[in-house]
């Protein structure tokens, strides 16, 4: 499985604004977007870099960028996903992003059993969560309305799960998910609703970018 192993606090400066592709430590003054909230690279100090990115194809691409990487996403599967969701019917837009929401790790991040989405990756791909009753590997895995994840039997005994519930807790679960926190499981009750999704996506521009 291909993984991004690079700084991720310098995607975030990237793009300009904080991706909490962290977690928790984002929202510490260690975060390092907040000591330097400037573009990576030599000229990203002065404002060179950013004053070039003013035409469509640049906002475009910052937008499919920038929903790549808040989920995790290369290229390839990203561009899968888009051609999936345009098969469908509906609005493609909002059909990419309940996509990229029913990923696995996705799910698991939104119940709040994972601080990050590479915490939730990491957590699945080490076969910690089950699907439906059968253990998995595959963060990828697309979830559908009725579906049930949970933490395996195995790893309940584990620490890290062992304090789960306390960390659980602290964070709200969005509508189109039900949670059990004592059981450490949760269903897919629907597909989200646009507005139960990230607001600074613009799936229009996504669009755009794939249909020149």
């Amino acid at each position: 499985m291909a993984k991004y192993r690079g700084p991720v606090c310098k995607l975030c400066r990237r793009e300009g604004e904080k991706l909490f592709l962290k977690g928790e430590r984002c929202f510490t003054p260690k975060c390092a977007f907040e000591r330097r909230d400037y573009a990576p690279g030599e000229h990203g100090k002065s404002g060179q870099f950013r004053r070039r990115r003013d035409s469509d194809y640049n906002r475009q691409l910052r937008a499919k960028q920038k929903a790549r990487r808040v989920y995790g996403v290369f290229e390839r599967q990203f561009h899968r996903y888009y051609e999936v969701s345009l098969s469908r019917r509906g609005l493609t837009g909002i059909n990419l992003l309940q996509i990229l929401e029913s990923r696995l790790d996705n799910v698991i991040y939104r119940l709040g059993f994972a601080s990050s989405r590479a915490q939730a990756r990491l957590l699945v791909t080490h076969g910690h969560f089950s699907v439906n009753g059968r253990r998995t590997d595959i963060p990828s895995m697309l979830m559908g309305p009725g579906d049930t994840v949970s933490v395996r039997d195995g790893s309940r005994k584990r620490e890290f799960f062992k304090t789960l519930p306390d960390f659980v807790e602290t964070r709200n679960a969005p509508m189109w998910l039900g949670r059990d926190v004592k059981a450490l499981s949760g269903t897919v009750i629907r597909l989200p609703e646009r507005a139960e999704i990230d607001g600074n996506l613009q799936e229009q521009l996504i669009v755009e970018y794939y249909s020149r």
